[in-house]
């Protein structure tokens, strides 16, 4: 691990925390809003403030913790005695997609927990004699590693795309460390079986990379055109939100991690049953291929423009939710990327399921 460049980019970020996101983070943490145990209420999410999306650029300080397999890289906002949140980004994306959520719950009292999934920003393995697996079973794993690591029994868990995947599993196979979930896109969980069926035509349009990355070209493209092929995901996956290049390039510093290409690519290769996955995970898959339902209290949002793959409403996955559960499609060209599109939405949706 290149010490030297990883504390120059934590320390970037320190320096790029700017407005708003400070003052509620610094709150939250001094008292001024008291922890939620000592609140005489839950918060309420009619109480969570309107804010511009990109009001917040960066976080005040990113943490290191080894976890199971991974020194992880986190962001961590908001009181320590607070009811824990863990947010979780996606493909490609990073923890900014948190940026303005995370000052958000923080000043509601909530401990914030916002880490970079393996082969992302700051996170490392510890030895470089693992597999760089990205099977979805192992992301979830290391979620569990960090809350037994942080030393976090039960937690909120949100997030999108591989977040979502990621909340998902945890939510399925570990009930009793997940309070309550936000799942962007609804259930996620899949096996490469079930992903052998053809698609009608329109549908494999839209996961062209997926086929992209089977191939040897596709994991030289990658390689070659991270930032670039990225960008294109993040406009294609939200149509309709007018992102900066300042506001990419900030994720996109996390892409120069130095597995992420080989996570990404055996991801989706595994999707496809074209990457093998390691046995000793093979347990936790079998439960996952069966199609667990999902028991915790759950609210499903989704954006009113998302271009990425995903079902227009939850008819297809409702039965896979038995606890209390809300569907939310949030509007005004809400994309892919629906934390940052739509912070307010989102944190409010977090608060919420806290109080099913």
């Amino acid at each position: 691990m290149n010490t030297i460049k990883m504390s120059e980019e934590i320390d970037q970020h320190r320096r790029r925390f700017l407005g708003t996101g400070a003052m509620a983070i610094a709150a939250a943490q001094f008292g001024i809003f008291g922890s939620a145990e000592a609140q005489s209420s839950k918060p309420n999410p009619a109480d969570v403030p309107a804010i511009k999306p990109g009001t917040n650029t960066s976080f005040p300080s990113l943490k290191q913790i080894d976890a199971g397999l991974l020194n992880v890289g986190y962001a961590e906002a908001g009181p320590a005695d607070g009811p824990p949140v863990i947010l979780l980004h996606g493909w490609p994306y990073d923890i900014h997609s948190f940026v303005d959520v995370a000052p958000l719950l923080a000043s509601a009292g909530y401990r914030v927990i916002v880490p970079f999934l393996r082969g992302y920003g700051t996170t490392r393995f510890l030895s470089s004699e693992t597999f760089r697996n990205g099977q979805q079973s192992v992301v979830a794993l290391d979620i569990i590693a960090l809350m037994d690591a942080l030393k976090i029994q039960k937690v909120i868990i949100a997030g999108f795309d591989w977040g979502a995947r990621t909340a998902n599993i945890i939510a399925a196979l570990w009930p009793e460390r997940c309070k309550a979930m936000v799942s962007v896109s609804g259930y996620l969980i899949g096996s490469p079986e079930a992903n052998k069926a053809p698609l009608p035509p329109r549908a494999e349009l839209a996961w062209w990379y997926q086929f992209y990355f089977a191939t040897d070209r596709g994991q030289l493209g990658y390689s070659k055109f991270t930032h670039d092929f990225n960008k294109l995901i993040w406009q294609t996956a939200s149509p309709k939100w007018n992102f900066d290049d300042a506001t990419f390039d900030r994720s996109a510093a996390s892409f120069n991690n130095p597995d992420h290409v080989a996570i990404v690519i055996h991801n989706y290769r595994w999707r496809l049953d074209l990457a093998q996955g390691e046995p000793k995970y093979d347990e936790y898959e079998q439960k996952l291929f069966a199609g667990p339902v999902i028991t915790v209290p759950t609210i499903v949002l989704e954006g009113d423009a998302n271009g990425a793959p995903h079902a227009n409403d939850d008819t297809g996955y409702r039965k896979k939710f038995a606890g209390k559960y809300a569907f939310r499609i949030i509007t005004g060209g809400i994309g892919h990327n629906l934390p940052q599109e739509a912070p307010q939405a989102f944190a409010k949706a977090v608060i919420e399921v806290d109080g099913f």
